[in-house]
Order: C-alpha cells, then structure tokens, then sequence
C-alpha cells in the first residue's frame, strides 16, 4: 500500500472518528442520566430514524467484509450468509418486534420479567446476553485488525493489535459519552454512509461489466480456479456429512438467531409504540434487503476482477475482498492513480465507520445486561448498591470492551462473518427458545425459563470449544492444539434444539405451576400495549 492511499485513508478514518466523538458529546450534553435516557434514547425516535439505526447495527463488518470475502472464496456457498441474515428479518417482523416492544423495557430479561418476576431468571438472561455480545463483538475487532493490516500493507501483527485495541477503546467512549442517543445516530450516519459506499462501488462492479450479470458469473468462475463448480452448491459445504450437516447447522442459525440478538432487541425500546417498532422493522428490512443483495455483487466481481487467488493470498479468511476490490486497475483507475486511491480510501473509512457503529450498539447492549439485570437483581437480593444503574453500566463497557479486545487478538485469522455465524448460534440457542416460550406457551413456567436459556448456551459454547474452530488445524484460533470432539464448525444444529428442549423439560418437571394470571396479563399487554413503558 503507498505512503498516498495510507495517508488518505487515515484522513478519512480520523475525519470518521472526530464526527462520532462530537455526536456523542452532543448526546451526553442532552441526556438526563436516567436510564431510560441512557438504555432508550428517551424512546423518541421515529420508525424511519430508529429503522436506519437497526440497519446500520446490524449491516455489520461481517456483512460488508466477511460475506463478500466468503462469496469471493467460495461462491455459491457463500451467499448462504446474505440469504440467511435477510430471511431472519421475517422471523423478526412476525414473531419478536411488536411484542418485545409491548413487553420489555430495556433488555430481553425485562420481556421475560413481564411473565416471570423471578430474579433467577433475569440473571440467566443477562448472562446470556452479556455472552452473545462478546461473541459478536470479536468479530468486529477481527474485521477492523485486518482493515488496518490491508492498510499498512502487510500482515500487520502489531497495527492488528493496535487497532484492535484503539477500537475498543473508542466503543467505550461512545457508550460511556452518549448512549443509546449517541449509538443511534452514530448508526444512522453509519448507515448512510454504508449504503452509498455500497451502491458505488457495485454499480463500478457492474459498469466494468456492462451490465451483463452472466459475463460477471461466468468470469468469476473461471477465475476462481474452480470453474462451474464456483457457481453450484458445494464448495466449501459439499462433500463429506460433516460439511453438508455444518450447512444445514450455519442456516439455523443465521434464520434464528437474529431475533434473539440483545442488540437487535434493545432498539425496539427505543420508539415510543409497537406500531413504530413494527414500522422499523419494516423500514430496515428494506434497506437491509438491498444491501445483502448488493454484497452477492461485490463477492462475485471481487473474484472475476480479482481472481480467488489473489483475494486468498491477501488473507486467509477473504475479509479484505471488498477494500482489494476498490484499489483495483478496472474499477478505481489503477494502483497508485487517484480514483483508485480515494475510492479505496473511501470503501475503507466506511468499513471502519461500520465496525464503529456496531461496536457502540453491542457494548451498550451488554452494558445495559450487565447493570440493569445482574447488578440490579443483586442489589436488590443483598439489599446493597452503592452506584447507580448508569454507572455501573459505563464501567460494565469497560470491562466488556476489554474483554472483547483479549478474544479478539486470539481469534484474527478467522473470517468475520463466520465469528458472527457463531454468534448467532449462540443467541438461537439461549436467547430465542425462552424468549417464544415465554411470549406464547401458557403453561412455561419460571425453572423453564432458566433451563432453556442455560440449556442452550452451555451446550452452544462447550460445543464451539471441542469444534475446529478452537483447535485440531491451521486456521484455528489454537493451531499447535488438538483436542476436537465435535466435528462441526457451527453448534446451532445441536444447541438451538437443546435449548428448546430445556425448557419443554423445565417446565414438565418444574414443581411450582405456571402462573396464568401473569401469562394472562403479558399476553394482554403483549397484544394491546397496555401497560407498556
């Protein structure tokens, strides 16, 4: 990379980085310090607002990065992560947006509190939620070191974990600054900045072209080095059981772990009715449904302007196809040239402006998890609490931004949309079982609710620990390590339905009956807004 791209990028990204810090010290200039300012932005936004911050919080740099690497990787099987991240947004729109709205307040624990006022089981969803974001926060410290790394030129060991580090921290100001208010417009910008770089640089992809979509499939394939196969299932989850069982494992997850997602979640507190919470979603499966088609794009022309090999040779995990894609001669005017150096520059600062947007919503949704349902249970079991819910929860971004940092450095040779495909998994497994059970079984009952949510989550963690993932070959997080036991890569096959099954056996054994008054009541206010914060 020359003296030239770097410098500009770095303008860019620092012009970035200025802008997000002034929005959040207007944020923290207007909040109240309360925590429906903090946790819900004061549930002002309006569903277009609060539909372009969803999209911008979930377009992710697994999105913009890892998907279109993957598509440049392994083609066909790669688009599985674009259909399956759009197709989970039905799940959201008819079963979780309205309701959630009616029945929470900030957090998944608050919708379950509105059945079950049992503290165990609002520990058991905060820890879980705390657990989800940390797995999907990593993949957003992978995405933003091999930015950095594609930057400097080179494998970049220590700018890696410099800006690791330096993401972390800035997650932390945000949140701590603003909240909710900040990340929100913080995702806005996020969002229109994404969609614009996007819809660039695929109608330069299909100019290079001439809007021949067939001439685009057909050079791809031929320069991928696997020909037609590039273009049929298989490639990367063909062959062996093991690889078509991690397909079937991987949809499960992406199609259901979306709506059991803490961050996606906490954004429909932040509109003032269920029918502008329906309204959000509606807004943002639009936006999000056009960009994930614009990612099939850019995955394909990153391979038949690129070729598969170059895009493997510049890393492993294929996350830097897109920025390689906008350096290259046919579509910025050549290495070096200027077009090619500002649109490089350009793709570049709005993926680090996505990493950024992501990472302020998922630290403030574990923030919120950690204050306003494990310290708060506590406080009120030990009688004691010393600090406010607000300052815990800026110290909680910290410790979460810190831990984030630690498994990010461990886990940077691995794809970024695949760390999220293990994040989704998880949260399919732990948090969408109880949460459905808890909004449309009558007889769910409060040991249910705690064994549906451990019984998903241990089983989806342990299994990703004793997976390839962690250790037994090269692109593992431990690669001198060999201890698998589970042959799949992705647990969702497994967990998703133990969870489910935990709380069906839960509440068959539970000895307390379920309280059908307290179903009656989150049922009525689930359905009419009666009572809803």
């Amino acid at each position: 990379m020359t003296g030239t791209h770097q410098g500009l990028a770095l303008a860019l990204f620092s012009v970035i980085v200025v802008v997000t810090l002034a929005i959040s010290a207007w944020a923290g200039r207007v909040r109240r310090g309360s925590p429906e300012e903090f946790y819900a932005g004061g549930r002002m936004f309006s569903p277009m607002e609060n539909g372009f911050a969803i999209a911008g919080d979930y377009m992710s740099a697994a999105s913009f990065l890892g998907i279109s690497g993957l598509i440049a990787l392994y083609g066909y099987d790669g688009m599985l992560y674009s259909v399956g991240f759009l197709v989970a947004w039905l799940v959201v729109l008819f079963l979780v947006a309205e309701l959630v709205r009616n029945c929470g307040r900030f957090t998944l624990a608050d919708v379950l509190a509105a059945r079950m006022g049992e503290p165990r089981v609002r520990t058991a969803a905060g820890i879980s939620s705390v657990t989800v974001s940390v797995v999907y926060l990593v993949a957003q410290m992978v995405g933003a070191g091999s930015l950095m790394a594609l930057l400097l030129g080179g494998p970049g060991g220590r700018a890696r974990t410099w800006t690791v580090i330096g993401v972390g921290a800035l997650m932390v100001l945000y949140v701590t600054l603003g909240g909710m208010r900040a990340t929100t417009w913080i995702q806005i910008v996020k969002a229109v900045l994404l969609m614009g770089g996007t819809i660039a640089l695929t109608t330069l992809v299909l100019i290079r072209f001439h809007g021949d979509l067939s001439a685009l499939l057909t050079t791809a394939a031929d320069r991928s080095g696997h020909g037609r196969d590039f273009l049929a299932p298989g490639l990367k989850y063909g062959g062996d059981w093991t690889a078509r069982l991690d397909f079937i494992s991987l949809g499960l997850a992406l199609v259901l772990g979306t709506a059991g997602l803490p961050h996606i979640l906490s954004r429909f507190s932040t509109v003032p009715t269920a029918r502008a919470a329906r309204r959000s979603v509606v807004w943002s499966i639009g936006l999000i449904g056009g960009f994930y088609l614009m990612t099939i794009v850019l995955g394909f022309g990153a391979a038949a302007v690129l070729g598969t090999d170059a895009v493997r040779a510049a890393g492993p995990s294929g996350n830097t196809a897109v920025p390689l894609l906008a350096l290259d001669l046919d579509l910025g005017g050549g290495a070096g040239s200027t077009g090619g150096t500002i649109l490089f520059a350009v793709v570049a600062a709005v993926a680090f402006a996505t990493i950024l947007a992501v990472v302020a919503g998922v630290t403030l949704a574990s923030s919120a998890s950690v204050a306003h349902d494990l310290y708060a249970t506590l406080s009120r079991r030990t009688g004691r609490g010393a600090l406010g819910e607000v300052a815990v929860a800026r110290v909680a971004a910290v410790v979460t931004g810190a831990v984030a940092i630690g498994l990010g450095l461990l886990a940077q040779d691995l794809n970024v949309a695949f760390l999220v495909g293990l994040a989704f998994a998880v949260a399919a497994s732990a948090n969408l079982p109880v949460l459905l059970y808890s909004l449309f079984w009558r007889r769910f009952t409060t040991r249910g609710a705690v064994w549906s949510v451990y019984g998903g989550l241990v089983p989806a963690l342990a299994l990703v620990a004793l997976s390839p993932v962690v250790s037994g070959g090269p692109g593992a997080v431990f690669p001198g390590l060999d201890f698998v036991l589970f042959p799949l890569e992705n647990p969702g096959l497994v967990s998703v339905p133990l969870g489910f099954l935990a709380g069906w056996l839960g509440t068959l054994t539970s000895p307390e009956p379920a309280d059908a008054a307290g179903h009656a009541e989150a049922e009525v206010r689930s359905l009419t807004g009666a009572g809803a914060a």
